[in-house]
């Protein structure tokens, strides 16, 4: 009868950590995307979109480091949603070189992409 007791509850506490899990892991994290950029990420829109009207980026870097960028001509707008401190820089070369002024977060730039062959996305 004991053993029946303790295995009664065994399974009644795992039974409300399970719903206490479950409880916490449903609650939202706060939205913090802007025009459909990801918190923590650098965004590129397709050429002439306006990111408030058409909040749906065609690239989104998430990764510290050089992305080359192919296929990107025209003016596009690339966000910075990074956070704490991290910046983006815009280069005309390829693998991160001859970058431009870093951008910081939190900040978004309306950039001919023609030139510009790779981006940075810098720790702080």
């Amino acid at each position: 009868m004991r053993k029946m007791m303790s295995a009664a509850a065994a399974f009644a506490t795992a039974a409300t950590a399970v719903v206490a899990m479950g409880g916490a892991a449903q609650a939202a994290p706060a939205d913090d995307s802007w025009d459909g950029c990801p918190y923590g990420a650098v965004c590129i829109y397709g050429q002439g979109v306006v990111p408030a009207d058409n909040p749906h980026p065609t690239d989104v870097y998430y990764s510290y480091g050089a992305h080359n960028l192919s296929n990107q001509l025209g003016k596009h707008w690339v966000l910075n949603n990074q956070y704490g401190g991290a910046s983006m820089s815009l280069c005309q070369g390829y693998n991160g070189t001859d970058c431009g002024t870093p951008i910081a977060e939190g900040y978004g730039v309306n950039a001919d992409l023609t030139p510009i062959n790779s981006i940075t996305l810098n720790r702080p």
